[in-house]
């Protein structure tokens, strides 16, 4: 039996995956398929456009179609080229389903800080602003109204796929109550009162996310159902409601002041009540969600002794604080809910 033969490309793909992700994050943060729009351009059209230097055309544009960032009609200098159905979706800042918002924060955050992930591993130590600030992120973030913002509208673009799934697939005909923890601008709320008219929620934050969520509660046309209240979640009690969720929110902390947000989670509820998470779940067995596993690498990144974790996990928190039964619901893409039931 012949052993086939051994090839260094899977290796050298990941070894040098920087290379596609800087073009793609640096097309993002050009404005290039906001520019595009439903349009089509000449290379020297978009070059122009986007005020790059000469250089730039076509190599660029060209990496982006072999990319399949970008399609392209006909062959050199008279050549057109045109967003994709994906970029044209996610990628335009003109589309409701915009979250470019959270690869701009990729590019200007998280990208220079993962040179220093050695560094993270070696030390267990954050690799953020706090590093030249002394201040968290979350320190840095809340003390700057329009970076809070920028922040918070970057993760609303990467959580609306998993909160329209929950609320969907979530059975939440027999709450009446919600609370999400940690709310930010009231995105999970807006999309279960959307989808469950018969629900009230409210949204959690500390005051300056807070004043965020007000106003867009009440663009959206939802402030007869959704309102956004402040709490500081590690000093107050969460408010009793049917359901209490947190949207990317355990992960962000270390194992003590996870278990300390279940219990606030277990007391807030009514028996029958239910207590969910949305996270990137990492499979039990800790072998298939890469990007659970990266995403944990990168809680190392940012808070140091933060972490994701498994289903089984959450259960074992769960049971630890008097939940009776927990189960895991797919959302979409590598996130999960995990429920707990009181």
């Amino acid at each position: 039996m012949t052993t086939p033969a051994l090839s260094p490309a899977r290796l050298l793909e990941a070894g040098m995956a920087f290379w596609p992700a800087k073009v793609l994050l640096s097309a993002v943060s050009l404005g290039l398929f906001t520019a595009l729009g439903d349009t089509a351009m000449t290379g020297s059209e978009l070059q122009a456009a986007l005020k790059l230097h000469p250089r730039s055309n076509p190599d660029f544009f060209d990496t982006l179609v072999a990319l399949k960032f970008l399609e392209r009609d006909g062959d050199g200098p008279a050549s057109r080229y045109r967003n994709t159905p994906e970029t044209a979706a996610f990628l335009d800042r003109n589309s409701p389903r915009f979250l470019g918002g959270f690869l701009e924060m990729a590019n200007d955050r998280l990208y220079k800080f993962w040179a220093d992930l050695p560094e993270a591993l070696r030390t267990g130590k954050p690799q953020n602003e706090i590093k030249s600030t002394g201040n968290s992120v979350f320190g840095e973030l809340y003390s700057k109204p329009e970076r809070l913002e920028q922040f918070m509208d970057a993760m609303s673009g990467i959580s609306a796929g998993n909160f329209a799934a929950l609320a969907e697939k979530y059975d939440f005909s027999r709450h009446q109550t919600l609370c999400d923890v940690g709310g930010a601008t009231g995105q999970l709320s807006m999309f279960v009162a959307k989808r469950h008219p018969h629900i009230r929620c409210t949204t959690l934050d500390l005051p300056p996310a807070t004043a965020i969520a007000t106003r867009k509660i009440a663009a959206a046309g939802l402030a007869d159902r959704v309102k956004a209240q402040s709490l500081d979640f590690f000093a107050d009690p969460i408010p009793k409601a049917d359901v209490v969720t947190m949207g990317m929110i355990l992960h962000d902390w270390n194992l003590e002041k996870k278990k300390h947000l279940i219990r606030s989670a277990f007391a807030a509820l009514p028996k029958g009540g239910a207590f969910i998470v949305v996270e990137n779940l990492i499979d039990d067995a800790r072998r298939e969600n890469a990007f659970g596993l990266m995403m944990s690498l990168n809680m190392l990144i940012e808070f140091g002794e933060a972490f994701d974790f498994t289903g089984a996990d959450f259960a074992g928190w769960c049971r630890e604080a008097g939940f009776s039964r927990t189960e895991v619901i797919h959302l979409a893409g590598p996130a999960s809910a995990g429920v707990a039931y009181k």
